[in-house]
């Protein structure tokens, strides 16, 4: 009965030493479409308003972003001051922007394009979102230099706790 444990242990740590621990990893930079990398919100609460960030990330073999345009559903509602949306790089520089708010339709206008491989947060303060239901979900689409298209890149989804 020992031996059969010792065999058993001794085999489980070869496994765990021997299989790679990168064997599903995905190289998110070598992507050519703009996409949502993820999303926060602050405080978790529904109580008062609230701060969402989305974090939009241009992989390096994409082409510049001109434009991005976030909407959202009915039961969301945000403050029509364009101040309350901010845009930076990851590393926190400020990226100037023309915010326009248009009801459930935040256009984001980029004085000048974003350059592949740079990630950006953007911060929507001033968020009040319904009691009951589910979290507020948001469609995120870009124009790209070159492209007269306006481009899904993604949706951001919020589930808030009690």
């Amino acid at each position: 009965m020992k031996k059969v444990l010792v065999y058993v242990a001794i085999s489980t740590l070869a496994a765990a030493l021997l299989i790679p621990t990168n064997y599903a990893s995905a190289n998110e930079e070598d992507g050519n479409v703009p996409h949502v990398d993820g999303n926060s919100q602050f405080p978790q609460t529904r109580w008062m308003p609230v701060r969402h960030t989305l974090r939009v990330h241009v992989p390096r073999n994409s082409k510049s972003v001109s434009q991005l345009k976030i909407e959202v559903q009915n039961t969301i509602r945000w403050s029509d001051n364009t101040n309350d949306v901010v845009i930076n790089e990851d590393n926190g520089r400020k990226i100037n922007t023309n915010v326009s708010v248009n009801g459930k339709t935040i256009l984001l206008a980029f004085a000048e394009p974003i350059v592949p491989n740079t990630k950006l947060k953007i911060d929507i303060k001033n968020v009040k979102q319904p009691f009951l239901g589910n979290g507020p979900v948001y469609r995120l689409s870009a124009n790209l230099v070159g492209i007269n298209a306006e481009i899904p890149i993604g949706v951001a989804r919020f589930r808030v706790n009690f």
